[in-house]
């Protein structure tokens, strides 16, 4: 069963990629593979992952573990299950860092309590020694950003890190994130469903539809001028708040599943080239867009 096929793309040091699709598109899957983080039977057949030039994806367990963390961090979900409750933030910050750089415990401590500063936690100094539970949802998630950002890695994964978050707080995440990015230069890969998020945050967006890629290209032109019928679809389902509606409008059909899929080995008619690539097995019912 081929889970993901085709998928191509790059992302510049400082440049946000959002990469949004509904549930099962395989989003998350494309950030596990670049972490090395698929789990047996799983595993990329053909292909390859370069990290500044290097090719990842045929090193060793031991040898990602070097890079997981040093070059790559990750953001997760729900912050209550990514951190272990029964460390402190603070050993969990500079065991990180010390496993990483080559720092002493005191640097390491330094460093971890100017991490938590740089994210928005106050009193980062006395709450350094805390626990998990002794934070927000809203704070957790922001040492879960230190966390991530603890060994200055060059590519960080967030897969929808404000999910689990209230709206309020979410605007709150995104910005840090954006903002700690921007400053160090790091790449993003933001896989979120939601296209405010993209709206706000990304530079450019890929859409995921059945394991493929249906367009990629900067945030404004794909969200004003969308050159796959697919990504059509995907925002004329978002509310429009000056009209008044009694239904919202759907994408008919269901995605296929994977084991279903024809996988055609050219891709099906692009729109736009460098901005659309065909999917193929769609079972989505979206009227054809114009050329």
């Amino acid at each position: 069963m081929r889970a993901l096929d085709d998928i191509s793309f790059e992302i510049a040091p400082g440049e946000i990629l959002g990469v949004v699709g509904e549930s099962g598109a395989g989003k998350s899957l494309t950030g596990a593979s670049i972490i090395g983080l698929l789990e047996p039977p799983g595993r990329i057949a053909s292909g390859q992952i370069l990290l500044e030039g290097q090719r990842i994806d045929q090193l060793s367990h031991d040898e990602m573990r070097h890079i997981r963390g040093r070059k790559i961090g990750a953001i997760f979900q729900d912050p209550l299950t990514s951190l272990n409750p029964l460390y402190s933030v603070g050993r969990q910050l500079t065991e990180t860092i010390q496993a990483h750089m080559p720092v002493d415990a005191a640097e390491a401590r330094k460093r971890a309590i100017d991490l938590l500063k740089s994210t928005g936690i106050p009193a980062a100094a006395e709450r350094i020694d805390h626990y998990p539970h002794q934070f927000s949802g809203g704070m957790r998630q922001r040492v879960v950003i230190a966390l991530a950002l603890a060994a200055e890695p060059k590519l960080i994964v967030a897969d929808e890190p404000t999910t689990a978050l209230d709206v309020s707080i979410q605007a709150q995440i995104i910005s840090l994130l954006k903002k700690l990015c921007k400053e160090r230069g790091a790449a993003v890969m933001l896989i979120t469903h939601d296209m405010g998020v993209i709206a706000e945050t990304c530079d450019r967006v890929a859409v995921m539809y059945a394991g493929r890629i249906a367009e990629v290209g900067p945030v404004h032109e794909v969200i004003n001028h969308p050159a796959h019928p697919y990504t059509a679809g995907l925002m004329a389902c978002i509310p429009d708040m000056s009209v008044d509606r009694e239904r919202l409008h759907q994408i008919d059909g269901a995605m296929p599943r994977p084991i279903g899929m024809p996988w055609p080995s050219e891709p099906v008619a692009a729109s736009i080239p460098g901005r659309c690539e065909g999917v193929g097995g769609c079972s989505a019912k979206i009227p054809p867009s114009s050329p």
